[in-house]
């Protein structure tokens, strides 16, 4: 039996909305064998972020090559690097096993508001591992940092994704969650070439901590299986739609979504594993 792995290179959150947990909970379930990395240890929970506490450099190099000279990777997500000097390290990681099905979520703001990366961390970002995405995922804000400009509509947006191929991303998804111009929400992938929409409806809570690492996770976890882009896409975002739409009500603030509601909705025959 062949078995798809998957690789996330991530924090931790320790009430398992987000970062490594909710990676390896949506690679579990979309059939694909996961494997971490962990640059961060954070403690959190739907309040918000009560301290993090990276790990070395050293730390984080030391996992990558214990997945890559045993095991290796169909594909690899990064989520919460927190730093310069991780994110060189994370970089080298990837070149040396030539890894090329990658997908960049460029955590930077936790949902509460605390800060998950670096001010100089932003430039490496740009430098080093854009270049080596196959697919970067910001949000807007997220967006708005990476191209120093303003996403106020969905002409932005498609602007924004241009620079962003331009930093060498081989594609480019701005998800639309923090629109305030689309009564439907639409999240925007670029190709380098051409446009494509998925649009979904918007659905009014508070319990979507977690959506972003999610959403690339379930790509990643796709691209591992062998589906083209547009098809990783389509399975991310109804995914974390299921995930919205089936919330748990866990925790007094921002609450985790529903990481087995896809399962739950029925999977499309032709993403059957």
């Amino acid at each position: 039996m062949e078995v798809s792995k998957a690789l996330t290179i991530a924090g931790s959150d320790s009430g398992g909305g987000a970062g490594i947990q909710a990676d390896l909970k949506t690679f579990q379930e979309l059939g694909v064998y996961g494997m971490s990395a962990l640059t961060a240890v954070t403690a959190q929970n739907t309040l918000g972020v009560h301290g993090v506490y990276p790990m070395t450099p050293k730390a984080v190099e030391a996992q990558i090559e214990a997945i890559g000279e045993d095991m290796g990777t169909d594909a690899l997500k990064t989520g919460m690097l927190f730093s310069d000097e991780i994110i060189q390290t994370v970089a080298r990681g990837i070149e040396r096993f030539g890894w090329k099905q990658v997908v960049v979520d460029p955590v930077m703001i936790a949902k509460g508001g605390a800060s998950l990366l670096q001010t100089d961390a932003i430039r490496a970002m740009k430098e080093y591992l854009i270049p080596l995405a196959m697919v970067v995922t910001p949000n807007i804000p997220e967006a708005e940092v990476l191209t120093n400009m303003m996403i106020r509509s969905l002409d932005d947006r498609k602007r924004a994704a241009e620079k962003l191929h331009k930093l060498g991303a081989r594609h480019v998804v701005i998800k639309g969650g923090h629109a305030e111009d689309d009564e439907k929400l639409i999240d925007l992938l670029y190709d380098g070439k051409d446009f494509f929409y998925f649009t979904n409806n918007r659905i009014l809570t508070e319990n979507t901590h977690g959506t972003g690492c999610t959403f690339a996770a379930a790509m990643t976890a796709e691209l591992a299986r062998g589906q083209a882009i547009k098809k990783a896409v389509d399975v991310a975002v109804n995914y974390v739609q299921a995930a919205i739409e089936m919330d748990l009500k866990i925790g007094k603030g921002h609450g985790p979504t529903n990481h087995w509601a896809f399962k739950r909705k029925g999977v499309p025959t032709d993403a059957a594993y």
